[in-house]
């Protein structure tokens, strides 16, 4: 391991460790490190359905304030019997991109019709783009976050309305 010391990756670990992240890869001048959380893949994808299905059940209000307008939106979570509407929520901590690039077009908007492993956004952490999968077929009914917004473990990023 000559591109990474030893310090690095121990360190590396710990982060991804206390993070909510369950898989993780990373590629440097030749060595790969790639660490996965957990018994097996599908019981990850069931306890993150879990905490979907937990977030999407409970009712706040946020107020979001647009500085360009001076407008202020208030945004409702799905009540307690809108099954049909699953929350995709961030898995870290980072900033949420729309798209590929400032030039490219949002993975996905309002009124986008997405299927279970499309990517939704990116996520930047610790200099390392993470893609957001979608977990549903469906299709996207609100984004609530904004582009270049700093996200948190849990905040929910986009409404899908089940087919």
């Amino acid at each position: 391991m000559n591109s990474m010391d030893y310090n690095a990756i121990e360190q590396l670990i710990n982060t991804i460790d206390r993070s909510g992240l369950t898989y993780f890869e990373i590629e440097s001048n030749g060595t790969k490190i790639t660490m996965k959380k957990g018994k097996n893949e599908e019981e990850n994808i069931n306890a993150l359905q879990q905490n979907v299905q937990t977030q999407s059940n409970q009712v706040e209000k946020v107020v979001v304030t647009e500085s360009s307008e001076d407008i202020k939106k208030v945004v409702e979570e799905p009540k307690l019997d809108d099954e049909n509407i699953k929350i995709i929520t961030s898995p870290i901590v980072g900033t949420f991109y729309e798209s590929s690039g400032p030039d490219s077009d949002a993975f996905a908007k309002v009124g986008t019709k997405v299927n279970k492993g499309q990517t939704l956004c990116i996520i930047e952490a610790m200099k390392l783009m993470n893609e957001i999968e979608s977990e549903f077929d469906g299709e996207i009914v609100e984004v609530l976050v904004k582009n270049e917004e700093m996200v948190e473990y849990g905040q929910g990023l986009f409404k899908i309305a089940l087919n």
